[in-house]
């Protein structure tokens, strides 16, 4: 658990999850995981396959609701409607590569079809965006690797830790 209580959002992209023809699994996956481990999750949104849509869903939780993680879910793979990673670049202000190296690193020692996945991750103003796969499996895998780096991350984001500690 960690010291400090963060806020977050779940952000789904699916064509079908959006239009109510798909159980939103993978969603519920990162909600699960993020409430074990303490964070609060004050937005939950599935949107389709939409550039704008995901860019609007992304402002508004960074922007209007000055969270401080917001895990997206679905469109980032080889799909022409897998449009996830380039609607999160047009709204970050940094990139944080290592986050989304750190996940393909360890979705590669599962199977390689991890070097498919596009998620990126990035900053914009106090709020950090990271890209998970859409499947239920690799979202367990992805974010529980990265969750404790996570939150040093955020407690260095929110000016709450020095970037030296270990």
């Amino acid at each position: 658990m960690n010291k400090h209580t963060f806020t977050a959002g779940i952000l789904t992209v699916s064509d079908k999850g959006a239009a109510g023809q798909r159980e939103d699994v993978s969603g519920r996956v990162i909600e699960e995981i993020l409430a074990g481990a303490g964070y609060l999750i004050e937005n939950y949104s599935i949107v389709p396959d939409e550039k704008p849509e995901i860019e609007k869903a992304l402002i508004h939780m960074a922007d209007d609701m000055n969270l401080n993680l917001v895990v997206t879910t679905g469109g980032t793979g080889f799909s022409a409607r897998d449009i996830t990673p380039e609607a999160t670049k047009s709204v970050i202000e940094r990139e944080t590569p290592g986050i989304s190296e750190a996940i393909r690193m360890n979705s590669l020692a599962v199977t390689p079809k991890g070097m498919l996945s596009r998620g990126i991750s990035g900053i914009r103003g106090f709020t950090l965006i990271v890209n998970l796969p859409g499947s239920p499996k690799a979202v367990r895998e992805s974010l529980e690797y990265i969750l404790s780096p996570l939150e040093h991350g955020l407690d260095i984001l929110l000016g709450e830790a020095s970037e030296c500690a270990r």
